[in-house]
């Protein structure tokens, strides 16, 4: 027998528990920097379109150098057009410009990316880092130490994410060597360029444009190889779930003859 409704509850005191005020907010989502997979795959969707859009300002510069060595070499027979050097000077000048910024932006944003995913990567092989933050850190930035430790904190990223046993001695890819290639020569190479510039007279300025063409060309190649390879690292940590496909089928009843018996069924 079901007990008669009395009415609400009495209390003799005021009760302690309740509901907090306000209207009802959704929970936090936890912080980026607490799970260091969940930090390298949001600073991807800065980092990837940043390192696509230094390729692009980098090949622009190194057409205007190219622009502006060809002007040179013409300038050797007669006067130029006025309109044709300030052009040149103006494209260099701008080039010039913006990709010393973006590439400052996406050089702390790939040294973030690096101390997260090692961390991540570090985490799933059940490891302790071979390298502490401050140590990649300094690795990326330290002339001498940014010819190895990028090279060989990625190929320990490489090695972990594809899940190799950490016994084993890491095994770089040939995209990744392919990068720690174009990432040596380009180090090199601006160190060449920034020596070079030190020199005076004509002939000197003549190969520093040549000089700096190149630098610009292998700049933009590493900024479109370092892309590649970052988004690669990423999905190796974070593999996205395989997508399950459902495909509704229809099947007709056997149909009935005229004894009353269903006919065999064929394949």
């Amino acid at each position: 027998m079901r007990a008669r409704y009395t009415g609400p509850p009495r209390y003799r005191m005021v009760p302690r528990w309740g509901f907090p005020l306000g209207p009802w907010r959704p929970p936090e989502p936890a912080q980026a920097g607490s799970d260091p997979l969940l930090g390298a795959r949001t600073l991807v969707g800065s980092l990837v379109p940043l390192l696509w859009a230094t390729a692009a300002v980098a090949l622009l510069a190194s057409g205007a150098e190219v622009w502006r060595y060809v002007l040179l070499l013409a300038s050797r027979e007669g006067a130029l057009p006025a309109e044709a050097v300030a052009a040149s000077d103006a494209l260099v000048a701008s080039a010039g410009t913006v990709a010393p910024v973006l590439t400052l932006v996406v050089g702390v944003l790939m040294v973030l990316w690096t101390v997260r995913a090692a961390r991540a990567a570090a985490d799933r092989a059940q490891v302790t880092p071979s390298r502490s933050q401050r140590m990649i850190v300094l690795g990326w930035v330290v002339p001498g130490l940014n010819l190895s430790i990028p090279g060989s904190v990625l190929a320990e990223i490489e090695h972990s994410a594809i899940g190799l046993p950490a016994s084993l001695r890491p095994r770089p890819s040939r995209q990744l060597l392919g990068w720690w290639a174009l990432w040596v020569v380009s180090v090199v190479l601006s160190a060449v360029v920034l020596l070079w510039s030190l020199r005076d007279g004509v002939q000197a300025r003549a190969d520093g444009v040549v000089l700096h063409a190149a630098l610009d060309l292998v700049a933009a190649v590493t900024a479109g190889v370092t892309a590649r390879l970052v988004l690669r690292l990423t999905r190796l940590l974070a593999p996205s779930a395989p997508r399950r496909r459902e495909v509704l089928m229809r099947v007709n009843p056997p149909s009935v003859t005229s004894s009353g018996a269903a006919p065999a069924a064929h394949a």
